[in-house]
């Protein structure tokens, strides 16, 4: 488990005496317009590899909903004032990225539409996160995980047989298919625009995120992977090789002993003679099959079963709950999982990289408005015109958390 331990997100020290080595996206800086879910998730990712990622809240919220805020500032901004549209302006464009989770034509509205800011700006990335994209008769329309799940042809083949498509948490459409697919396409533009100068607009469609995450699903459909109905194939939960069961004291365990070589070991391990038992391919045979690995999984408690099969290739391993997931000996060997200062725990930031890897800020999540006296600073902005725009509501600061 990993304990880090910095002052403020923004005072990260990357200097050579206490950090050996700069973050891959350091320099970067992001404008965040602060949303739901897929957005925030992007941003953080950004945060976690070095960006300065700053998220512009609204004025008179009295909480932020991000729960993925770790190292991004927050500046609270009055967008329903002329003045406030233009401070944003102004960041947008001293910017290297900016992000934003609206409706197609909420920016244009406000005169801050991506063809407006490069104008201004031709470096700029300009990443649009929705879920439709930003065109199409579904552009304007509103939605959530599970309705671009069900657009993109993925959420059809979701669930056990016989039963209902089944959402898997909000994680394909969301943060899979759009707040990483985002990240991703904000750093393809950043390296991009090493070679030409120039930023670029990302239309990043969560529907479409979604079904290019599931390209192997499409691609495979071809050699017979998917033929049979929802729930009867052999990667979702059809075959009783690849599927869960639950153990003597209510725990599960997870089975995924395709190859021939590692279902032989899964044999093994729950003491089954293969010539007693049906072919592991026969189809007509897997609710039988099935019943036997219910029955045996059911004899012994969570950990027996690990004890009995790590070390083999036979494919099982223990479903762990969050309680449990940070204590596992391989999990606590690669340092997996860290603690922020409020004792939360929360996955390491993934890929690890060589040189330049993740330092995530562990300090608590910014209040809405905290830094926004320093963030206005730091584009440049006098103390003067700061208290002006403080004193006309233009802009808020979170008195509680910030030194005036």
């Amino acid at each position: 488990m990993i304990i880090m331990n910095t002052t403020r997100p923004q005072r990260l020290d990357l200097s050579p005496t206490l950090c050996p080595f700069i973050m891959a996206l350091a320099g970067v800086r992001v404008i965040e317009l602060a949303g739901l879910a897929p957005a925030p998730f992007c941003g953080m990712i950004l945060a976690d590899f070095g960006a300065k990622v700053i998220r512009v809240d609204r004025t008179k919220v009295a909480m932020a909903l991000d729960t993925q805020a770790r190292g991004k500032l927050s500046v609270s901004i009055n967008l329903k004032t002329p003045k406030g549209v233009d401070l944003l302006r102004k960041l947008c464009v001293q910017s290297d990225v900016v992000l934003e989770p609206y409706r197609k034509g909420v920016m244009e509205k406000l005169g801050l539409g991506p063809q407006e800011l490069l104008k201004e700006n031709p470096r700029l990335i300009y990443a649009r996160l929705t879920g439709y994209g930003q065109s199409g008769s579904y552009a304007t329309a509103a939605g959530h995980d599970i309705n671009y799940l069900a657009m993109s042809g993925l959420l059809s083949l979701l669930g056990r047989s016989g039963e209902k498509p089944y959402a898997p948490l909000n994680l394909v459409a969301d943060f899979a298919g759009g707040g990483l697919t985002c990240a991703l396409g904000i750093v393809l533009a950043l390296l991009e625009r090493t070679k030409s100068g120039k930023g670029q607009i990302i239309d990043a469609s969560m529907v479409e995120g979604a079904a290019y995450v599931g390209s192997f699903i499409w691609k495979s459909r071809r050699i017979g992977m998917w033929d049979r109905p929802r729930g009867e194939n052999m990667l979702d939960s059809g075959a009783p090789f690849y599927d869960t069961y639950r153990t003597a004291d209510g725990k599960f365990m997870a089975v995924g002993a395709i190859e021939p070589q590692f279902y032989t070991q899964l044999l093994q391990g729950l003491e089954l003679d293969p010539a007693e038992l049906p072919s592991q391919m026969s189809f007509s045979d897997w609710p039988e099959l099935r019943r036997i690995f219910t029955e045996r999984f059911a004899s012994k408690s969570q950990a027996d079963w690990s004890g009995i099969f790590d070390g083999t290739d036979a494919c099982v391993t223990p479903v762990l709950s969050f309680d449990q997931v940070s204590s596992h000996p391989h999990n606590q060997e690669r340092a997996s999982f860290m603690t922020d200062s409020d004792g939360e725990e929360s996955p390491r930031p993934a890929p690890v990289l060589s040189r330049t890897p993740a330092v995530p800020c562990l300090t608590s999540d910014p209040g809405i408005g905290e830094h926004t006296v320093e963030v206005l600073e730091q584009y440049g902005f006098t103390s003067a015109e700061i208290k002006q725009m403080l004193a006309a509501g233009v802009v808020e600061c979170n008195a509680a958390k910030a030194k005036l």
